[in-house]
């Protein structure tokens, strides 16, 4: 085994938890600038995958079956692909749901080559795991999420073969709440059929994406330095439906839920401006202004639409701190935690 591999004999292992994300919309679905895309991203507290990963004679993965088979996969290609021993341990101990719009698979696979790198000390940077990896190809926040979490804006996919570069990222109000809105009928477009919805799309045109930029600049941005929960949740709304209506023909409507749609439109009617879907969905969001009243739309919520045994409610705050990475050998932890500036 060569010296970069090696693992000193003593007991080694790591334990890293990767926070969930919402993907709160795209700026620039034209591309005429030589960009495309560019996200608007929020890392989210209370929902996070979470793996323990060390040294045994051969790869075993113990949890639930489905995050078992993507962590098999991932761990499997990331030996190959780093030359590493087959030899891992990887116990997982809460997995972000798949397919929902939290950025499941990035955050796992993040999480995997995150604790590999550690383990074996190779200093594998985020950007190089996820490209190694196939993930934040056309979106930076799931990465940004990983790194520092809080508020992220990526700059879109250049011409480049790299995922877009995070071009800001902020801490969110504290005493901001968000109210997520799951529908667990099923999941949201992913993998092949998200590749053709894309292709399949009508051009978006230049003049929206342009005030779609300003939007953000001249809205949302000062509005989240300003702590103005009234002015940045207007400017999230109205992306998110500019946004999706252009997507509403491969999703069937501008919501991919009817029945978070359905919700959607009755906080809308409430007072509540800063609503929408996380990427594909199908879950939704709601930013509220604090605590209090966060409890309250959640309880006025549970009374209107507690019927319907698919929804599932929850209400959370942003995290202001990325991925939690924690090694331990001879029964001495080493904690490191990231955190957006």
């Amino acid at each position: 085994m060569s010296s970069v591999h090696a693992i000193d004999k003593e007991n080694k292992s790591v334990r890293v938890e990767a926070p969930a994300r919402l993907h709160l919309g795209f700026m620039d679905l034209n591309g005429n600038l030589g960009r495309r895309f560019g996200s608007l991203g929020l890392t989210l507290e209370g929902i996070s995958t979470e793996i323990e990963l060390s040294c045994c004679s051969t790869l075993q993965v113990e949890g639930p079956a489905k995050a078992r088979a993507r962590v098999q996969l991932c761990a499997s290609a990331l030996i190959e692909k780093l030359g590493l021993p087959p030899g891992l341990s990887i116990k997982i101990r809460s997995a972000i749901p798949d397919h929902v719009g939290l950025g499941s698979g990035t955050q796992m696979a993040l999480a995997v080559a995150t604790g590999l790198s550690r383990l074996y000390d190779l200093e594998l940077p985020t950007r190089h795991a996820a490209q190694l990896m196939s993930r934040g190809m056309r979106s930076g926040i799931g990465i940004g999420a990983f790194d520092t979490g809080g508020f992220i804006l990526d700059g879109g996919r250049g011409e480049a073969d790299a995922s877009p570069p995070v071009i800001m990222q902020s801490m969110f109000p504290g005493s901001w709440r968000l109210l997520l809105i799951f529908d667990q009928r099923g999941p949201g477009i992913h993998g092949t059929a998200e590749k053709n919805a894309f292709g399949s799309l009508p051009e978006f045109p230049e003049e929206q994406a342009a005030a779609l930029c300003r939007l953000v600049m001249m809205q949302a941005l000062p509005a989240l330095a300003e702590q103005d929960c009234e002015r940045f949740g207007h400017a999230i709304g109205h992306l998110q439906q500019v946004v999706g209506d252009h997507f509403s023909p491969a999703q069937s409507g501008r919501f991919a839920s009817p029945a978070v749609a359905q919700v959607l439109d009755w906080l809308q009617k409430q007072g509540i401006q800063g609503i929408g879907q996380s990427s594909w969905g199908p879950t939704g969001f709601a930013i509220i202004d604090s605590q209090v009243r966060a409890e309250s739309v959640l309880q006025s919520v549970t009374d209107s639409f507690g019927g319907n045994a698919n929804l599932r409610f929850m209400v959370c705050r942003a995290r202001n701190h990325g991925s939690r990475i924690e090694t331990f050998r001879n029964s001495t932890a080493h904690t490191t935690l990231r955190a957006a500036m």
